[in-house]
């Protein structure tokens, strides 16, 4: 088992945010968490990587206890993140952003040029736009640059939150694209997207929290035929992937 979470619970002050979560992902599988807004699951992805404290319960990644643990020893350990809202340094550019995701392994050039020449080839807009600020880069380039900047640590595990939102319909597509490219190169993904359908299309298995908890957990291609995930949250739209 690659991430094991038993148990958790996270408040926001007097609110109970995750009410005994529990869920695991296998290396080199793709896992998605689905629910509607307030459901935990961005919680969830910053719990797992230390930017939340868990009140009660236990995360252990490859065996290893990550309650307490701060966030920057997290991604040493194999964990990245890109964010919801993609939180790219608007004034730094497309390199310079890239640059910061390798923190981790400052004096390490051969791994540096090794995982720089990774995100060139899953990204190539970002080697064309490499000196251009982060700020002016349209929606789907800067969710290029906020996973480019995740891989640059060399994850095991990279937590994805709606790398989805704000995108046209062809960069969905591509987005997602990327994200099994970047599975099958051997990197395990624990996706949290809004886009249900397409994230069920991609993904190995899910679970659909509401309210704090897991209220169902399957295949993801069976929750794609389950009629109450499908009234939930996929609005009909069960057809293939463009």
């Amino acid at each position: 088992m690659l991430l094991e979470l038993s148990d958790v619970h996270v408040h926001y002050g007097q609110v109970e945010a995750l009410k005994g979560v529990s869920l695991d992902v296998d290396q080199g599988e793709i896992v998605t968490l689905i629910g509607g807004n307030g459901a935990g699951k961005t919680t969830t992805l910053k719990t797992i990587s230390g930017l939340r404290p868990v009140t009660r319960g236990s995360i252990r990644f490859e065996g290893a206890e990550l309650v307490g643990v701060p966030a920057h020893r997290l991604v040493a350990m194999g964990i990245s993140q890109a964010p919801e809202g993609r939180g790219i340094f608007p004034g730094m550019s497309v390199m310079e952003n890239l640059e910061m995701g390798a923190y981790t392994r400052a004096g390490d050039k051969a791994a540096f040029a090794r995982n720089l020449d990774r995100v060139f080839e899953l990204f190539p807009r970002l080697a064309e736009r490499r000196r251009q600020p982060g700020g002016t880069l349209s929606g789907g380039e800067q969710q290029m640059v906020a996973i480019g900047r995740a891989l640059m640590a060399d994850p095991r595990l990279l937590l994805l939150d709606e790398p989805s939102m704000g995108l046209a319909p062809k960069l969905v597509a591509q987005i997602f694209a990327i994200v099994e490219e970047i599975n099958r190169q051997g990197t395990t993904v624990l996706l949290v997207e809004q886009n249900a359908a397409q994230a069920l299309r991609r993904a190995d298995r899910a679970y659909v929290l509401e309210t704090g908890r897991v209220v169902k957990t399957a295949a993801a291609d069976e929750l794609l035929d389950d009629e109450t995930v499908k009234a939930a949250y996929l609005g009909g739209d069960v057809g293939s992937a463009s």
